[in-house]
């Protein structure tokens, strides 16, 4: 029997339109737009479909926007029996994939990471901290890199293990900087560095991860029906105190995205279904397995195609 993951993109996902036709053609996935409105008392969903881009990729709107997206889209697997045995998200997208196994409602879900986003651009002053992406360098070799740089003062970590060959590194800009600089030495083949608003999944998240608790306190977290991936373990969790910990270290933790589809592989998924804007995640499995079948959802068509495919 096919097992099937349901795995849901992160913040650089985000598009001026996502989930419009969607919320146009489906009832249910435009309460889902009407629900966010009204949890986060502005009209995201204007946002979303109007944009301006600039406005739409502040953190605190882009992270419930594309959760809210996400969920939309799914209605209509949904409505059509469609389940998964496991679900896993990106980052941000990992809250979306425990509204999709039942652990949080959608509403404490998208009140939640507006509050994430919030305090994530909070944490560093802008400016201060950001981002890279490294290319064609082992991670082991790139972590000893980011320890020696770390150690002589400059605060920077693995952030994303996305796939062989493409790990983002996350700190100060002059710990970026430097890390960038020593990989090549090392044989990276490139260092990039990428647009963001700040130095997410590093060390200099933790003050954010002490003010999120207190969001985490405050909405109601169950056991997961189906299980999870966690971003931190690259292990399937159900249990609501372990969801809790693993969202608040994963704010200053590494996504160990490689690892999770290999883990998912190993249990014996064979079908990845990618719901919500963009490609990213169907890019990152093929890289990380060329057998499996990769399917994204992004408007009722390719849910309409998805869904005679995976019934015949």
């Amino acid at each position: 029997m096919n097992k099937i993951a349901f795995v849901f993109p992160g913040q650089g996902s985000q598009a001026v339109g996502m989930g419009k036709s969607v919320a146009e053609e489906d009832s249910n996935a435009k309460k889902i737009f009407e629900q966010a409105d009204s949890r986060l008392g502005y009209s995201l969903s204007d946002i979303i479909f109007n944009g301006p881009i600039e406005t739409l990729t502040q953190t605190t709107n882009a992270q419930p926007a594309l959760l809210t997206t996400s969920i939309a889209i799914m209605q209509c697997l949904q409505t059509s029996g469609i389940k998964p045995d496991y679900t896993a998200g990106h980052s941000l997208g990992e809250y979306t994939a425990l509204v999709a196994a039942g652990a949080i409602s959608f509403e404490d879900a998208v009140y939640a990471v507006h509050k994430r986003g919030e305090y994530m651009e909070e944490a560093v002053p802008n400016g201060e901290g950001t981002m890279a992406a490294v290319l064609g360098l082992d991670r082991q070799i790139l972590k000893e890199v980011t320890d020696e740089v770390t150690a002589n003062g400059n605060s920077v970590q693995l952030a994303n293990l996305n796939c062989p060959g493409q790990i983002v590194i996350s700190g100060t800009v002059k710990g970026v900087e430097e890390a960038s600089a020593l990989a090549k030495e090392r044989g990276a083949k490139r260092a990039l560095p990428l647009q963001v608003s700040g130095p997410f999944h590093s060390q200099l998240m933790k003050p954010a991860a002490e003010k999120f608790t207190r969001i985490l306190n405050e909405i109601n977290i169950v056991d997961a029906q189906i299980p999870v991936i966690a971003n931190v373990t690259a292990e399937p969790m159900t249990d609501a105190n372990e969801i809790k910990e693993k969202l608040i270290e994963q704010l200053y933790s590494p996504v160990q995205w490689e690892d999770s589809v290999r883990k998912m592989i190993d249990l014996g998924v064979d079908t990845f279904i990618e719901i919500g804007s963009g490609k990213v995640l169907s890019g990152l499995i093929k890289k990380i397995n060329k057998e499996v079948k990769i399917y994204s959802i992004q408007d009722m068509e390719s849910c309409a195609q998805v869904v005679q495919e995976l019934k015949a």
